[in-house]
C-alpha cells in the first residue's frame, strides 16, 4: 500500500486485567472517576496517577492551549503538502479536529509545556505520514479478502460480515476491536457502520484521538521512537521499514521546529 499501509494494522488494544464491578469499559467512567492507563475506572492513585487518561487525574498538567498551537496556518500547511486532487482536502478541517478535542481534553496536557508541544507534534507527524498530508481518508489497495476482523476479539467486538475494518481516518483506525471500542466511547456504531470514520470528519478525529490516548499517549514521554513502535512497530521498527520510520521522524522534527521545542531523544525505533 506504499507509505500509508499499516501492514497488519494498528497494534492490538491490550485488554488488561479481569473485568470487575468498577470497570465501565472503554474509559466510560463516571464524572468523579479516573480512567487508568489500563482502562479501569476508579478514584485512587492507581487510577488517577501516572498514566491516567481522563477524569480528575492527579498527574501534573501544563497550560498548553492546543488551539493556539494547531493554528489554521499550521493545519492548512499540512493540507497544502498533499499532491493532486485529494479527497481529504474537502474532508479534514481544523474545526473538526478542535470539535473532537473537546472529548479528549487531556491530550497534550501532561508534563511540561514542552512535553505538550512535543505530543502535538508527534500526533500530527503520524497523521501526516498515515494520510499523505491529510490527503487520504481510507486505506488504499486493501485486498478484497482482508476484512481486518480479529476472531480473538469477536466475543466483545463481533464483526459484521458485511463490513470491513480497514484503515480509516487521520491515524487509519484498523481492526474490529478498535472500531468497536472507539465507537462505544464516541457514540457511533463502529462495528455496524465503520464507514462513519470516513464520512464524519469530527468522528474521524475523535477515533484518532481515542486511539492516541488509549494506545500511544503513554509512550510519548519515552521519545518519538516509542510512539512509532506503539502505532506500527511490528511492521516498521527494528529495521523492517526504515524509510517509513524516517518519514515519520522528519515530520516530527519539522513540527517541533515550528512549535519552537526540541524534539528530544529516542527519535527512532
Amino acid at each position: 500500500m506504499g507509505a500509508l499501509s499499516l501492514q497488519n494494522g494498528l497494534l492490538t488494544l491490550i485488554i488488561v486485567g479481569i473485568l470487575a464491578a468498577n470497570v465501565k469499559g472503554d474509559c466510560s467512567c463516571a464524572a468523579n472517576e479516573c480512567c487508568s492507563k489500563y482502562d479501569f475506572c476508579g478514584t485512587t492513585a492507581e487510577y488517577c496517577g501516572e498514566g491516567c487518561k481522563s477524569g480528575p487525574c492527579t498527574t501534573k498538567t501544563n497550560d498548553v492551549s492546543v488551539p493556539d498551537i494547531v493554528t489554521e496556518g499550521f493545519f492548512n500547511g499540512i493540507l497544502n503538502q498533499a499532491q493532486g486532487d485529494c479527497p481529504g482536502k474537502s474532508f479534514y478541517t481544523r474545526a473538526a479536529f478542535l470539535a473532537a478535542l473537546n472529548s479528549y481534553n487531556q491530550f497534550a496536557k501532561f508534563g511540561s509545556s514542552d512535553a505538550g508541544k512535543r505530543e502535538i507534534a508527534a500526533f500530527f507527524a503520524h497523521v501526516t505520514h498515515e494520510t499523505g498530508s491529510l490527503c487520504y481518508i481510507e486505506e488504499r489497495d486493501v485486498p478484497t479478502t482482508q476484512n481486518y476482523c480479529n476472531p480473538a476479539y469477536t466475543q466483545l467486538y463481533r464483526c459484521n460480515p458485511s463490513n470491513r475494518y480497514f484503515g480509516r481516518g487521520p491515524l487509519q483506525l484498523t481492526w474490529n476491536y478498535n472500531y468497536g471500542a472507539a465507537g462505544n466511547e464516541n457514540q457511533f456504531d463502529g462495528l455496524g457502520s465503520p464507514e462513519t470514520v470516513a464520512n464524519d470528519a469530527t468522528i474521524s478525529f475523535k477515533a484518532a484521538l481515542w486511539y492516541w490516548m488509549n494506545s500511544v499517549h503513554q509512550s510519548v514521554s519515552q521519545g518519538f521512537g516509542a510512539t512509532i513502535r506503539a502505532i506500527n512497530g511490528l511492521a516498521e521498527c527494528d529495521g523492517h521499514e526504515p524509510a517509513k520510520v524516517q518519514s515519520r521522524i522528519q515530520y516530527y522534527q519539522q513540527y517541533c521546529t515550528q512549535f519552537g521545542v526540541a524534539p528530544g531523544d529516542n527519535l527512532s525505533c
